[in-house]
């Protein structure tokens, strides 16, 4: 009992993530900057877009993780979910798609809830779940989508900036799966009780939270 509640020690961490987050704020005046000035102010966009602003996305990377917690195959996965939000988040800011934010952030929100519930049920990763994964990044690439389109990309360097966004949503996904390998795979992974302990306990809170979330987007939003 007690190697069960050390397990789930984060888990408070994880409820704390149902907390809405801030917005964006831009208050730089971007014909005023160079191009390199103009692609660190969207790398950093997209990055905080993740960490600390994303806690839905860094729920759904804690959910591909926990899986298979080695670095190999999130990363593989990571790449399929950055390849489709970036095609999506693309096509969305050229105008050549206008998603209603209030049908994807409830997808969004049920794909969290999607792969919690894939977690439990399962005892190994499916080759499959790379082809789920990249359509959830057509989704979530439009939620990131309504985000950046409240900001704007400078006239100047419009593909540019969308590139170093799009960059820095990747490294906040990647720090994120960096510290759930510090955190726990580089350590318990293999272990005979992983999926007891880890998998299914944290995939049921990032499920509930997911539920709610859904709720609220579909109802309340």
């Amino acid at each position: 009992m007690s190697r069960f509640l050390r397990s789930t020690r984060l888990l408070p961490l994880l409820v704390l993530l149902a907390v809405p987050a801030a917005a964006h704020v831009l208050n730089t005046d971007l014909s005023k900057l160079s191009r390199t000035e103009i692609f660190g102010t969207y790398l950093q966009l997209g990055f905080t877009h993740i960490i600390p602003l994303g806690f839905d996305h860094i729920l759904f990377i804690i959910s591909l993780y926990i899986l298979e917690p080695r670095l190999k195959p999130v990363l593989m996965q990571a790449t399929a979910f950055t390849v489709a939000h970036s095609i999506t988040l693309g096509l969305a800011m050229y105008g050549l798609i206008s998603p209603p934010s209030a049908i994807i952030e409830p997808i969004i929100a049920l794909s969290i809830l999607f792969v919690a519930i894939e977690n439990i049920i399962t005892d190994k990763l499916n080759p499959w779940r790379l082809v789920i994964v990249f359509g959830f990044g057509l989704v979530h690439g439009m939620g990131f989508a309504s985000a950046l389109t409240g900001l704007g990309l400078p006239q100047k360097d419009y593909f540019g900036s969308l590139i170093s966004f799009n960059v820095g949503v990747e490294l906040g996904q990647v720090s994120v799966i960096l510290l759930c390998w510090a955190l726990v795979g580089r350590w318990a992974a293999g272990k005979s009780w992983y999926k007891q302990r880890v998998v299914i306990p944290v995939s049921v809170v990032i499920g509930l939270v997911a539920a709610y979330w859904t709720i609220e987007r579909v109802f309340f939003a």
